[in-house]
């Protein structure tokens, strides 16, 4: 038997119950979202991904076309399907992105991220708040660099749904390309030892205590500092 390709580990077990266009879109969305696949990558074929999801090609074709009008993939007749903007425009986004300091992300975070938290705390329903403590559960299992950066941005993801803002959604979605660069990840090395991944960790704590609290002024507060202490942790870096 052959061995799974790269393609196949990322995808789940296949259902028992067919499944429809809202599920499949909805997972491959998240698996984008949080970096599963990456900006530029080739997703499965809809062969594969029907075979996936137990159900037939047609189903995947509506919701790769979901995922289409989003702005999260792009068909190219002949190659694929890929995430990301169509291949026009792929290569101007991606000079964008390297051409973007860590301290340009950062700061975007800070002006993003704090209100939105504090959106989420007025908004979040009980299965978000969750899927937030599940996230926080398993970041908290783990000190590989990876894995704890793929938490994290599902938990930030999830908060910037929770904030019920389409608008600051699309902008978080678009701060987390940036994040899951291959540039940003060859710096995990030195901003995520194990002492600022349990820093980390209490802090995002400390952001989902004032969201099930309801309270959106701690809330914002708390990632204000979260965001400040990530951004004291990148100065050290770049300025040894």
């Amino acid at each position: 038997m052959n061995p799974q390709s790269n393609d196949e580990t990322k995808l789940p077990q296949a259902p028992k119950r067919p499944s429809g266009v809202k599920l499949v879109s909805a997972y491959l969305q998240r698996a984008i979202e949080t970096g599963a696949y990456s900006q530029g990558e080739r997703l499965p074929a809809e062969r594969q991904l029907a075979q996936t999801f137990n159900t037939a090609r047609s189903t995947v074709r509506r919701a790769l076309d979901k995922l289409e009008k989003a702005g999260l993939i792009s068909r190219r007749l002949g190659s694929g399907t890929f995430v990301g903007a169509a291949p026009q425009t792929s290569g101007s986004l991606l000079d964008f992105i390297d051409g973007l300091s860590p301290l340009d992300l950062i700061d975007a975070r800070a002006a993003v991220e704090p209100f939105t938290a504090r959106l989420a705390a007025e908004h979040a329903d009980a299965r978000t708040i969750e899927d937030l403590e599940g996230v926080l559960e398993s970041a908290a299992t783990t000190y590989d660099q990876d894995d704890f950066a793929t938490w994290d941005g599902v938990f930030h993801l999830l908060l910037s749904q929770a904030s019920a803002n389409l608008f600051l959604s699309h902008v978080f979605r678009q701060i987390n390309h940036v994040r899951l660069n291959a540039q940003w990840g060859a710096m995990k090395a030195n901003i995520l030892p194990a002492e600022a991944i349990a820093a980390y960790n209490r802090q995002h704590r400390a952001v989902l205590d004032a969201i099930e609290a309801r309270d959106p002024s701690l809330a914002q507060k708390r990632m204000t500092e979260h965001l400040e202490c990530a951004r004291n942790d990148l100065m050290k870096v770049l300025s040894p």
